[in-house]
Parts: structure tokens; sequence; C-alpha cells
């Protein structure tokens, strides 16, 4: 069966389909002992022999989902050239392979997922699956109703239209205001920017939802590995329901 050569290493847990790509530019993707330099190359995954760095991609890898509860102040990445905290030292015993599910920006907190199962990491962090996030965010301010209105039907941030949203308030007082909001792009730092655009300070953003999951029962800082039905949910949210496995 001919597949691409990004999708087969995602499915192999080596790394996301963007950081295939990265790989394979590289040149340190090889198929038969031959090294790749094409993004769109395809392969015969039964046949070929695909390595990187000169180690053989195994078949039948064993894959694992993590649900993390990241707090402020820790790096969404698993090295840091400047020592700052990370989320590896919240889980140090981190098996290879494994990388966080989308972002986090650094002063954000809640919940993370954590993967070595390349393509549903990928599908799942896609634009065109649409898969929802839903953060509590905080302001430092009374929100009102035209901004959320304004908010919510979508307005333009750099140059580009966010998708509507849903927002709820949870807390409005002429100090402070709590704010439950629901998206599905990925864009940097949307939720923050979508605010500022409206003239509101962020002053706390945690997700407490994504792809249907919710962070409950797991403290800041703490982590826990995915129940198998919460992995099935997952794959058919984003169309992979028919994987197996064991």
């Amino acid at each position: 069966m001919q597949i691409r050569l990004n999708k087969f290493l995602a499915q192999r847990g080596i790394a996301s389909r963007r950081k295939a790509d990265e790989l394979i530019a590289q040149g340190r993707v090889s198929v038969n002992d031959q090294l790749v330099e094409n993004l769109g190359v395809k392969i015969d995954e039964v046949k070929d022999r695909v390595a990187v760095d000169g180690k053989k991609v195994q078949t039948g890898r064993t894959f694992v989902y993590y649900m993390l509860n990241k707090p402020a102040g820790y790096l969404v990445t698993l090295s840091d050239p400047f020592q700052r905290p990370t989320i590896r030292k919240l889980i140090p015993k981190l098996e290879k392979g494994v990388f966080p599910v989308g972002r986090l920006d650094q002063d954000s907190e809640g919940l993370l997922l954590l993967t070595n199962d390349g393509e549903l990491a990928f599908r799942l962090t896609h634009p065109r699956y649409e898969v929802k996030k839903k953060y509590l965010v905080r302001i430092a301010g009374e929100v009102e109703s035209s901004e959320i209105s304004r908010l919510a039907k979508g307005i333009f941030l750099e140059g580009r239209k966010t998708a509507p949203a849903k927002i709820v308030a949870q807390e409005q007082t002429p100090h402070k205001s709590a704010l439950l909001v629901e998206v599905h792009e990925g864009r940097k730092r949307e939720v923050r920017k979508m605010f500022e655009a409206v003239g509101q300070r962020v002053v706390g953003l945690k997700r407490v939802a994504f792809a249907g999951l919710r962070l409950e029962h797991v403290p800041s800082g703490q982590w826990r590995l995915l129940k198998h039905t919460e992995v099935m949910h997952l794959e058919r949210l984003v169309g992979l329901g028919d994987r197996h496995h064991p």
C-alpha cells in the first residue's frame, strides 16, 4: 500500500507530520538506504525499509496518551536552550517520541495532551477537523455585551477573520470578569489576541476542555494516562475510528 512518507512516520510515532517533513528536508530519513529529500514521496509501507538517522523505523509501535494539567510558567516544549522550565519537568519519565499536541503559551494553564501517535496529533490540531477547545478566561475589568457579541461573530486578526466562537459570561463586575470561550481554530495566542483587539486585558487563561475531554480530577502540575474509551473517542472525532488498539 502506497502512503506518504511523512504520514508513515507519524503513524509509527516518530514525529508529527510537520516535524516529519522537517526530518525529511534535513536529509535524516532514508528509504531502502537512499536518503530522501522530496517531501511528497510515497512508499510501500510493507516492502520499503525506512530509517531515521540510520535507525530502522519499527512497525507495531505502542502508542501512549497523556493528559497534563499544565501550570502557568512552563513552556510547552521538551527542551529549552535557555534552561527555562518546560513540561518535561512535570513528566520526567516521558517515553521517547512523545510530544505535545498543539500548544499553550507559557503564561496559560490547563489541559494539554501528549502522545507519540503522530497521525492522531496531526488531525487533532489541523483546522480541517475543527476540534473544539474551551477556555476559562479572566479579564481585568468588565466586558461589555457588545464586545462579547463581536468576538462571538468573529473579528479580524492579522488580516484574517476568526471563526465564530461561543462565549458565556461566568462573572461580571466593574473590576473583573470570567468567561468561558469555545473556539476550534489553532491560531497562536488566538484567545488572548481576540480580547486585546476589543481593548480587554487577559489576566488568566486556562484550557478546561479539548476535543470533548475535560480537565477533571487532575491537579495542577499533575498528569494521567488517557483511558481506552477516551482514545477511541478522539479517534472517532477525527475519522480514525477504524484503527485497532491492543
